[in-house]
């Protein structure tokens, strides 16, 4: 394959997954109290929002990129 090609589908593969997940989760664990033996702690959890945006802009993308891999091959 074609670097253009393996290029395409790989923002082909990405849109996707943005379209479908529309963001990252993590979670953080922080100390809430601290006493001496007893210490208790919190999760939070945060999300990094992806927009539609950025999927269809890698869609497109990996599109041209295919398309225009395949008409200089040939």
């Amino acid at each position: 394959m074609k670097t253009k090609t393996i290029a395409g589908l790989a923002l082909i593969i990405a849109g996707v997954l943005i379209f479908t997940y529309q963001g990252i989760s993590y979670t953080t664990r922080e100390k809430a109290i601290d006493l001496g033996p007893l210490q208790v702690t919190a999760e939070e959890t945060h999300t990094f929002p992806l927009p539609p945006v950025l999927g269809a802009l890698s869609l497109l993308g990996g599109v041209v990129l295919i398309v225009l891999g395949n008409k200089r091959a040939a």
